[in-house]
């Protein structure tokens, strides 16, 4: 985390709470680089995390009242301890607060724990499919694992961050975000099976070969807890429960054939993209080993398609957005998180950035759209305590 982000959120803490904190803890955000609604279907993932962290300051108190703050919002949240519920807190709050919840629904012994102040501060972008809500979620549970002294392995707290933002949020996304944001590594990615939580961090080799991952944040907002991402959750649900499979991981790409006369053309279509898209993630991880990142492009557009055509989640800017990056010369270029708005991401060498960057910002002015906000964006090392 950047220093001066650290002490920031330390010297900030001060202010609200009236002293300093015991510790800092940052968390990152991701980037999905393929593998999208596949993590709900058992399915693969690729997601690393990035340059743009979530920072939390924890405070002790001599009582069991848990507050917390945030540089959004003028307000502090309270709530006490014995009243943790998933349906406690609404809006923002219940991202950290649902955490805390959530740490006792897997076995923490909150009943004699001490409440805690907490001060949150982020530089990931809200609604760009970048995940701020997991940066949160792993920020809180890695500090108050670390501060409480639960000694919850890595893998259980991507669990607790779900959980929280299933039940207390009412989101209904899978495991792929927080386990980004908790096992990231420097120029790495995430090779997830949502199955079995096999993880294996993966080289990229980004840096090595002169690549860029520029992102574009169309500033259409999204929420997971509202609108399509449930109704598309719920179509793959009915997919695998028509064609007699325990999730859409179980179909294979010569299974479409039998689905397409199962199933009414809408359910094929969302279940066509999770397979071919599970498949993109395994050939995405072959093709990065045995001929390097540049390589991997025809699977990154071929991901928007899919998620254009099949399971119909993006939206008229950001096609936009990834046709001008193609257009440009990118290597490969794709929307990336739940949809509905949100970012495109583009990989393409160094030298490009600017020229993509200048042809984005034309192409959405003559649009009409709003203003992109273009940058790049580096793999990361995941959740840790700073100070």
């Amino acid at each position: 985390m950047n220093g001066d982000a650290v002490a920031g959120a330390a010297h900030r803490f001060a202010e609200w709470f009236g002293r300093p904190p015991a510790g800092v803890w940052s968390a990152p955000g991701r980037v999905n680089l393929i593998g999208e609604h596949t993590d709900y279907n058992d399915g693969f993932v690729f997601p690393f995390a990035i340059d743009r962290r979530t920072v939390v300051a924890l405070g002790d108190r001599d009582d069991r009242v848990l507050r917390v703050g945030t540089s959004h919002d003028p307000e502090v949240v309270s709530i006490h301890l014995d009243e943790l519920s998933p349906d406690a807190v609404e809006g923002w709050a219940a991202y950290p607060l649902g955490v805390a919840w959530a740490l006792g629904e897997f076995g923490a012994d909150l009943a004699h724990a001490r409440g805690v102040d907490l001060y949150i501060d982020s530089d990931v972008p809200i609604g760009a499919g970048l995940s701020s809500s997991a940066a949160i979620e792993c920020a809180v549970a890695l500090a108050l694992d670390d501060h409480w002294g639960l000694g919850f392995d890595r893998p259980t707290l991507a669990k607790i961050g779900r959980l929280a933002e299933n039940r207390a949020v009412g989101a209904p996304t899978g495991i792929m975000d927080q386990t980004a944001s908790l096992l990231g590594e420097p120029d790495s990615a995430v090779f997830l099976d949502c199955r079995s939580l096999d993880a294996d961090v993966i080289p990229l080799g980004f840096e090595a070969d002169g690549l860029s991952l520029l992102v574009i944040d169309t500033r259409v907002s999204h929420a997971h807890a509202t609108g399509g991402y449930a109704s598309r959750r719920a179509s793959c649900e009915a997919g695998a429960r028509a064609l007699g499979v325990e999730s859409l991981r179980d179909v294979r790409l010569d299974d479409l054939g039998r689905a397409a006369e199962l199933l009414d053309d809408e359910t094929f279509r969302r279940v066509r993209h999770i397979v071919t898209e599970n498949q993109r993630v395994l050939d995405t991880v072959r093709t990065l080993r045995e001929h390097g990142p540049g390589a991997i492009g025809p699977f990154l557009d071929a991901s928007h398609v899919s998620m254009r055509d099949d399971f119909e989640i993006s939206v008229p800017e950001l096609d936009l957005a990834v046709e001008t990056a193609q257009a440009a010369g990118a290597i490969g270029a794709r929307m990336t998180g739940g949809g509905f708005g949100g970012a495109a991401i583009a990989l393409m060498v160094d030298a490009l950035v600017p020229i993509v960057t200048r042809e984005v910002m034309a192409a959405f002015a003559e649009q009409g759209f709003r203003e992109p906000v273009v940058f790049t964006v580096r793999p990361s090392a995941g959740a840790h305590r700073d100070l």
